[in-house]
């Protein structure tokens, strides 16, 4: 079995639990980071999710530093998060991880796709457990655990696939993507009813006044990305087409 660690909420719990201000005297304040108790942090966690798992090979899926393809979709992706920082120390923490650990990064793409891909990868299907906390991992099948709550999952293609067009209606606020105005999960259930299809989510996008571009650039910017999504041979995504 392999185990997907989502390391970026991993490694930002470590160095941020690890993060301590100080005031040196006056108005005269700064940050430090202790990389020690980070690291040992970090172990903790790891070691915790493991013996919950049972054995198997970790593997640290990282986002990759240089920027995201999801802004060559849409320039205003994420961009409500400018101006937060990631905790003092953590590039050299992410530097740590990938001198201890087995990890995976790959050009222009948040650990969340990496996941994704290597769940959904021909030859992985099943033995594969993505550790996460992030909602958006229930968009690609296979199994899940969610540490925060103890949560074991085995998702179906058929429910990723539901939980994909569900947010490619409602968008994510979190990450800045916008989604059918007015739109959430509960009238998103409405709209998809019980077989969920594309046509439905189109249908309610151009019954609002959008077009069919608006609706796809939504679903495209919600996707996490799966093997098919993938081309291997030029190492980068092949944007999701109905």
């Amino acid at each position: 079995m392999l185990f997907l660690l989502d390391t970026d909420i991993f490694a930002y719990q470590a160095t941020a639990s690890a993060e301590t201000e100080i005031n040196w005297y006056g108005d005269i304040w700064s940050l430090y980071m202790d990389m020690r108790e980070a690291k040992d942090a970090f172990k903790y966690a790891v070691d915790k999710v493991q013996n919950r798992l049972g054995e198997g090979d970790l593997v640290c899926c990282l986002s990759c530093p240089d920027g995201n393809f999801r802004r060559q979709i849409d320039p205003s992706y994420k961009s409500n998060r400018k101006g937060t920082r990631k905790p003092v120390g953590y590039a050299a923490f992410i530097d740590w991880v990938k001198d201890n650990y087995t990890t995976v990064q790959k050009p222009f793409l948040e650990a969340d796709d990496v996941m994704g891909l290597l769940q959904t990868r021909t030859g992985n299907i099943g033995h594969t457990t993505i550790i996460s906390n992030d909602k958006d991992m229930r968009g690609v099948p296979g199994r899940l655990y969610r540490p925060m709550s103890d949560e074991l999952m085995e998702i179906s293609t058929a429910e990723a696939d539901a939980f994909f067009l569900t947010q490619a209606l409602t968008g994510d606020q979190t990450d800045g993507i916008p989604g059918l105005r007015g739109c959430g999960p509960k009238t998103a259930e409405k709209i998809l009813g019980k077989r969920p299809h594309w046509g439905a989510v189109e249908k309610a996008y151009t019954d609002a006044g959008y077009t069919r571009d608006d609706a796809l650039t939504q679903a495209r910017l919600v996707r996490i990305l799966r093997w098919s999504d993938w081309s291997e041979t030029e190492e980068r995504p092949r944007l999701w087409t109905p």
